[in-house]
């Protein structure tokens, strides 16, 4: 019976460890994403910022210029891709961490059934707690 808790006790660690794990899985996944996210609009604002300014402007500072803004939305395009594969995995992470939640309660639930079961047995077999019982009819006891 003791070892039945004992056992019950070590999954209850290992689970725990589990899902802090899964845990840490999704706040890195979530920092791509963001990270990702941060970039890509940066390269908007970059983008923006390459607006022709009224004025003067030379063919090949225009040209320069349209250059530059084809090149930043092209890389934005490219974030796009990289972005949705970011959000794919922060879903399948908080999946895999919200089993690994009902993993551990599940162990934690079996942990304390044991513990309960043991005291039990304990105080069954505590000296105290033997019943006494009567022989036949007449009441008498043993």
């Amino acid at each position: 019976m003791k070892a039945l808790v004992k056992r019950r006790e070590r999954i209850v660690r290992v689970r725990r460890v589990q899902h802090l794990q899964a845990q840490a899985v999704v706040a890195q996944a979530e920092g791509r994403l963001a990270s990702l996210e941060t970039s890509s609009d940066r390269l908007q604002l970059l983008r923006e910022s390459l607006a022709v300014a009224p004025g003067g402007l030379s063919g090949a500072a225009f040209v320069n210029a349209a250059e530059m803004a084809m090149r930043l939305e092209s890389a934005r395009a490219g974030l796009t891709d990289a972005i949705v594969g970011a959000r794919a995995a922060v879903d399948k992470s908080a999946a895999l961490r919200l089993e690994a939640r009902i993993r551990q309660e599940s162990a934690e639930r079996l942990g304390e059934k044991a513990a309960r079961a043991l005291e039990a047995y304990r105080e069954r077999r505590a000296p105290g707690a033997v019943r006494r019982r009567t022989l036949g009819s007449e009441g008498k006891t043993a």
